[in-house]
């Protein structure tokens, strides 16, 4: 046999995420090069290792064993890079985080410069909705969660990072009356929401209920990115967070309407289970956050300010 590192790395995601097409994006390759390193691989096998059915890929009893095995022996890899990046001084280990989807356009930003200073940390990041988020803080999969409404069936800790202000935002075809009845605003907007589980979802949902707005029209997608893009391409109007429409109301594509109760503002927060043992990379990574957040904030997102 003569299977490849890049090919036991590729299988185990495909398994992981039961979806070459996932894979491929979590892998940052295209679906063909997944799908022939992939078929590679299964050549040097004489059991199968997965099946088709539709086009649905399933993995076989032998693949999962084969899943495990290569597993074990990439984190036998990761195990001697670290133990030669620590002989030479150097801060080594896994640094995982769970992010909600909106706070992609957040963490990023507080993981550069340290991720930078220490080239011997492997980062895993993780995004997903609030739901998930919060269940592998729960199971003790990640050593932080960045989330802007806190769990209230875990006992954590947290570190405040940024200001989270949400905004009823469509796109520049319409023009709204300043002081327009909140009701009245609502009556004949198709109103676009996120799936159930999403943090964003939870906070529209409270404002609606709050000040007693019927919705007639309503469509539900499943990432912010979606969102925005059917706002762009005028869908409807959602309640969604400033963070990630930056470019669109600098290039007037979308606006913000304004109306009584909004901006909701929440917060932006690292947590993490309460009396966690920190690994030597995680506990240095707080130590950063601690040192350094302030400078972030005012250097990457004084843009936030105007509005």
């Amino acid at each position: 046999m003569n299977y490849t590192l890049n090919q036991l790395q590729i299988f185990l995601k495909i398994v992981q995420t039961q979806s070459v097409t996932k894979a491929s994006e979590e892998l940052h390759l295209t679906q063909p090069a997944v799908s022939i390193q992939l078929r590679n691989f299964q050549d040097q096998f004489d059991i199968p290792l997965t099946e088709v059915v539709g086009r649905k890929i399933y993995i076989t009893d032998f693949g999962l064993e084969i899943a495990e095995a290569a597993e074990n022996i990439i984190n036998q890899v990761y195990a001697i890079n670290y133990k030669t990046l620590a002989y030479k001084g150097q801060l080594t280990g896994r640094l995982k985080i769970s992010v909600v989807s909106t706070g992609k356009y957040v963490m990023p930003y507080f993981l550069t410069n340290f991720m930078q200073q220490h080239s011997g940390i492997e980062l895993m990041m993780d995004v997903t909705n609030k739901n998930k988020v919060v269940k592998s803080l729960e199971n003790n999969e990640v050593d932080f969660a960045l989330v802007s409404i806190l769990p209230n069936t875990l006992n954590i800790e947290k570190l405040d990072l940024l200001q989270n202000k949400l905004y009823l935002v469509g796109n520049t075809e319409t023009k709204f009356k300043k002081g327009t009845n909140i009701k009245e605003i609502f009556k004949d907007l198709p109103l676009i929401f996120r799936e159930k589980g999403s943090g964003t979802r939870q906070t529209m949902e409270s404002f609606i209920k709050l000040n007693n707005i019927s919705v007639l029209k309503k469509m539900e997608l499943t990432s912010n990115e979606a969102v925005k893009q059917s706002l762009l391409a005028g869908l409807g109007y959602s309640i969604m967070p400033l963070i990630g429409i930056k470019n669109e109301l600098h290039n007037n594509e979308l606006q913000i309407i304004s109306i009584k109760g909004l901006p909701i503002i929440t917060t932006w927060r690292l947590i993490w289970l309460k009396g966690k043992k920190h690994s030597p990379v995680s506990k240095s990574f707080l130590e950063y956050l601690n040192n350094e957040k302030a400078q972030i904030v005012h250097d990457k997102f004084s843009w936030y300010e105007q509005y």
